[in-house]
């Protein structure tokens, strides 16, 4: 008996039937009345999957080569990603944050109460925000900690040069030859759903992906389960001899200790934040957050110094 043929393509008969799937329903008039008669217009469950889908991975496949990094959205990092965005709307910033909530410990105060304390002058990044205030002369008050959150994180997702990874993890970082010097340079991170970088140890091997960029900027806060990563991990990387690890609190000492340690701690990595006080050994500083603000804002112009100093190839610092 001859060889039957066999094709890739659907059958004829079934050809219809996917293409009518992957078409909308006919759409009817939507009605808004809450008492009774509220009418959505309708929709297949394909569409709302290929909707996320298609937007969500032309994201990724763009960012794979992106203009700056940053790692964490806390109150440092997103600080530096709005006003990075907003000075410079031509570079592709991309944020990486492991959590599924952005906004790392900036949605409260200290033990678990609300209000924010902010030292002056970081006030001015309040009013450049919209948010309001109460002036205690050397030191302003949000009346929630999530109003400054959610109004930071929203007129920055606004920009359209900023995209936010969230539920994504940082597990390593690329190093490559500097073409500047005889050492190592930082040239983008490896990512993995946080979910898979939690479960390595129980699961067979689950590879990760990665961004390049020639500006990296690390904001993953102090020590915890995945805070001062990128302090650790250039230890580890031979880049740095030790950690100075974070010393007591004094808020006086704290904050400007972090904000005018903010530079380029190795070749193509900025650290900003309270992630400084573990690489530095500078004291903590507790529940107030002008210096975080400040910091972010001093790691964005570090980040465009780097740039505009630079060659530029493919995402990669080649002179």
């Amino acid at each position: 008996m001859a060889p039957v043929a066999v094709t890739e393509t659907p059958t004829p008969s079934l050809q219809p039937k996917i293409q009518q799937a992957a078409t909308p329903l006919q759409k009817d008039d939507t009605y808004e009345n809450y008492e009774g008669s509220y009418k959505f217009a309708p929709i297949t469950e394909a569409e709302v999957s290929r909707a996320m889908i298609k937007r969500y991975f032309n994201t990724m496949y763009d960012r794979v080569i992106s203009d700056v990094v940053i790692i964490g959205a806390g109150s440092a990092g997103l600080s530096c990603a709005y006003k990075l965005g907003s000075t410079r709307p031509d570079l592709k910033i991309t944020i990486i944050e492991a959590n599924v909530a952005p906004g790392g410990g900036a949605w409260l105060g200290g033990q678990l109460m609300t209000p924010m304390v902010i030292r002056k002058p970081a006030d001015r990044f309040l009013r450049e925000l919209g948010v309001e205030y109460e002036d205690e002369g050397h030191y302003v008050v949000v009346k929630h900690a999530a109003l400054f959150t959610s109004t930071l994180l929203s007129k920055t997702l606004a920009l359209p040069n900023v995209v936010l990874m969230n539920a994504t993890a940082v597990e390593d970082l690329i190093i490559h030859a500097d073409p500047k010097s005889q050492g190592q340079r930082v040239g983008g991170v490896v990512t993995n759903w946080t979910l898979v970088a939690l479960n390595h140890d129980t699961q067979s091997c689950m590879d990760p992906n990665t961004i390049t960029a020639p500006v990296i900027i690390s904001a993953t806060g102090h020590d915890g389960p995945m805070g001062a990563f990128s302090a650790k991990r250039l230890v580890s990387a031979g880049l740095l001899k030790e950690l100075g690890n974070m010393r007591g609190l004094d808020m006086n000492r704290a904050e400007p200790a972090i904000v005018n340690g903010t530079r380029e701690v190795a070749p193509g990595l900025i650290m900003t934040g309270m992630e400084l006080s573990e690489h530095d050994g500078s004291n903590r500083m507790g529940p107030t957050f002008g210096a975080m603000i400040a910091s972010g804002v001093k790691a964005a112009y570090e980040a465009i110094r780097i740039w505009d100093s630079s060659e530029i190839v493919a995402g990669r610092i080649v002179a």
